[in-house]
């Protein structure tokens, strides 16, 4: 995601479109949810809305909700320190203007509750927040197994825009690709630089499994290396296109070798959490009857396991 003379490049109609989106919604109060893979430049796109916005002028602060517990709340809501000083958070410091909770499906289950309860009453607290979310997940299917609190996934989901993936905008990669080129070239002190055909199609044909994050460092790195101006195919250091075979929506449990018992149980979770928790799907996709399933269920929850303890 690229921003230049505060417009965005690029051609691909669903990045228009989301462009658009979030410049119609810059001028209202509404809270936005900005759902995409990580890298497709959804903390660019919070920068984007903010500068259309009338807070522009105001601050925008991001809190990264993905760190530890006690941490996130003390930069939502402010801490005292050893010495008894009270250090204010983002809600109080960014006060008339924006705060972006990024990453908010790893908030913790115990503060999701308490976050949307003080996110409903900040005219109490005086405070006027703009409030976007960011996240890589499903979210409604986090609510459906119990994981999201579903007061806090409607308070912003309301308002909701998807990033595409770099590699379903093969269209815009020329732009994007010279872009970052004369950016590292003038980095690098070179007079000029060329990008070869054939670089671009290597360029075009690779996954780009993390998007910008790595796009940035390839190009980069392709600058650093070509000789004389010129970045050709053998610049691009990338393997060959990437199986484009992905995991579900749910990527917390990381593949590893585990018991059989373990394994299902896996499965089992990840299709009951694919189905929003709905057992005669869930049953269908893992080719079992539904009292095999429900059977499993009760076993699994009599063995204290939360995700089956908690399954309505």
């Amino acid at each position: 995601m690229l921003v230049n003379n505060n417009e965005i490049i690029g051609i691909n109609p669903k990045f228009l479109k989301a462009v658009e989106f979030a410049k119609n919604v810059a001028v209202t109060k509404s809270p936005v949810l900005i759902v995409g893979e990580s890298g497709t430049g959804k903390r660019t796109l919070c920068s984007y809305i903010h500068l259309k916005s009338a807070r522009n002028e105001k601050p925008l602060l991001v809190v990264d909700c993905s760190k530890k517990g006690k941490e996130v709340e003390n930069d939502i809501l402010g801490y005292r320190d050893e010495d008894g000083k009270f250090h204010k958070g983002v809600l109080e410091r960014a006060n008339n203007g924006m705060v972006v909770f990024a990453n908010i499906e790893c908030l913790e289950e115990g503060f999701q509750k308490k976050l949307y309860t003080i996110l409903s009453e900040l005219t109490d607290y005086d405070l006027d927040i703009r409030a976007i979310a960011t996240t890589t997940k499903n979210l409604s299917k986090y609510v459906g197994s119990g994981r999201f609190y579903r007061a806090l996934f409607s308070f912003f989901s309301g308002t909701q825009i998807t990033m595409p993936a770099l590699r379903d905008r093969k269209e815009d990669l020329r732009g994007i690709t010279e872009y970052y080129c004369n950016l590292y070239a003038h980095e690098n002190n070179l007079d000029s630089i060329q990008v070869t055909d054939d670089a671009l199609e290597k360029i075009s044909s690779y996954y780009w499994a993390q998007n910008y994050n790595e796009f940035e460092l390839v190009i980069e790195n392709s600058v650093k290396n070509c000789e004389n101006g010129i970045v050709d195919r053998n610049a691009i250091e990338v393997g060959e296109k990437k199986s484009e075979s992905r995991l579900s929506d749910d990527q917390d449990d990381t593949l590893k070798l585990m018991s059989l018992k373990e394994a299902e149980k896996l499965l089992i979770k990840k299709a009951l959490i694919h189905t929003s928790e709905n057992r005669t799907q869930a049953a269908k996709i893992l080719g079992v009857s539904i009292r095999t399933l429900r059977n499993k269920i009760n076993e699994y929850r009599s063995e204290g396991t939360q995700y089956f303890v908690n399954l309505r």
